[in-house]
């Protein structure tokens, strides 16, 4: 037996609850900031505000359900249960509106309360989906890898978050567009929950319970001094992604909004589309390309190329705005870059991580890796978005003479900004010899065990 290769079965799951997976995070990290903007308040604070609790919420569960996880051995019920109650959190959405909360709770201040509600949902939905996801599919393929093997799916499971956005754009985004929201949260939250029933069929736990292992002393594992500093390497690649994600989060909650509402491209499905076809077809071969040629020689170009990216955004969107035909192609192209480049930067850093990380902490490293992933991007990133947004971004008020916030190529700039602090742990990961760092690291659990 090759232990090499995953198998058929194993990269149906990876590949069905991988996608299906992003498809959910699409809805969450953008359709329902387009959802808000578009039905309750043009204010992007509020936007900032779902975004930053709703990346506590998913700390909190991926670092809660991921020991749990670890500690009884099992997966495939988080995974496949997560999944279905996922599915339906999704479709309840559609529910929350500003006339239902106008009849429910007549003499509220109906846009406060409507926020409110969609918030709070998000955080449910968030430590649902965290759980099945984050946590455990994340912990799961850490089961099922090796270090031979973990840049091609890596490449692979890169590519998701780009694919889900593909999937939603075409073939959802339509609904978006006429104000069809209640059919667009039944069709992902119907496909969301089918996926955790076909997980029930052929999903297989590999991992070994930790009958010896004390759940709340595994749960503050990653955040012990010196569990931090018998791993360190593990939070420095973990902070190079860190600061990728914050760069990317200056921009992204307000990426369709921008589109729609400052470049004027009501039709922005088919620019993003391509940009997200071409980025995955990027991630894909730069992930077979790492297992080839190594995962540390790519990381200063990917990295270079993301700052190019979001800086060739800028320009164009203000300097090429009233253009529209040539906006859409140097668009595409910067986009591409931008989208292509940052794949190509985790798709190494997430597998070295792999790599190096403790295979009987991986569920407890899930929880760690969220902090670094979401809590610190999604909380700073937005936030930042947001401040330049209604500082320097175009403001008018609109018939109900209520103010209107309008994103601007500004945004791209702030995020070029903050990924040049990418390269302060690049150049200690660069200068870190990886086997040498694994056989330190084991004598001292040696010796400490």
């Amino acid at each position: 037996m090759n232990n090499n290769k995953l198998g058929a079965k194993k990269w149906t799951i990876l590949v069905l609850f991988g996608l299906i997976g992003q498809v959910a995070w699409t809805i969450e990290n953008m359709y329902l900031n387009v959802y808000i903007y578009k039905t309750v308040t043009y204010d992007p604070t509020a936007i900032a505000w779902m975004v930053a609790l709703s990346a506590i919420v998913a700390t909190v569960a991926t670092l809660t359900m991921g020991a749990l996880s670890d500690k009884l051995g099992k997966r495939k019920i988080f995974m496949s249960g997560g999944y279905i109650l996922w599915g339906l959190s999704i479709v309840a959405f559609a529910f929350i509106t500003r006339n239902n909360v106008a009849m429910i709770f007549p003499h509220s201040d109906v846009v406060i309360l409507t926020v409110a509600l969609i918030i709070l949902l998000d955080c449910v939905m968030t430590f649902i989906g965290s759980t099945a996801n984050d946590a455990n599919f994340f912990a799961w393929v850490n089961d099922v890898t090796t270090t031979k093997n973990r840049g091609r799916a890596e490449g692979v499971l890169a590519t998701m978050p780009l694919i889900g956005m593909l999937v939603v754009f075409g073939a959802l985004d339509s609904f978006t567009q006429t104000g069809n929201w209640l059919t667009f949260f039944l069709i992902v939250g119907i496909t969301v929950t089918i996926a955790g029933i076909i997980g029930l069929f052929v999903i297989k736990d590999e991992a070994k319970p930790k009958e010896d292992s004390h759940y709340f002393k595994d749960l503050i594992y990653g955040f012990v001094p010196k569990n931090i500093k018998r791993n360190w390497l593990i939070y420095v690649i973990f902070s190079a992604i860190m600061v990728i994600g914050i760069a990317q989060q200056v921009f992204l909650p307000y990426f369709i909004i921008y589109f729609e509402y400052y470049v004027g491209i009501t039709d922005y499905a088919l620019i993003l589309g391509g940009i997200l076809i071409f980025a995955s077809i990027i991630s894909f071969v730069g992930g077979r390309l790492v297992d080839k040629y190594g995962k540390k020689r790519f990381l200063v170009p990917a990295t270079v190329f993301y700052i190019l990216g979001m800086l060739s955004l800028f320009f164009f969107g203000l300097y090429v705005k009233d253009d529209e035909s040539v906006v859409i192609i140097l668009t595409m192209l910067g986009g591409t870059v931008m989208m292509g480049a940052n794949l190509v930067a985790l798709v190494p850093l997430n597998a070295m991580a792999r790599d190096i990380m403790p295979r009987d902490r991986a569920g407890v490293f899930s929880g760690v890796r969220m902090f670094f992933f979401v809590l610190v991007p999604m909380v700073v990133g937005p936030f930042i978005g947001s401040t330049i947004i209604k500082n320097g971004g175009t403001q008018y008020l609109d018939e109900f003479g209520a103010t209107q916030y309008v994103p601007t190529p500004h945004i791209y700039l702030a995020g070029a900004i903050v990924a040049l602090l990418t390269f302060i742990p690049l150049v200690v990961i660069l200068k870190t010899n990886l086997e040498k760092y694994k056989e330190e690291r084991h004598e001292t659990n040696t010796s400490n065990d």
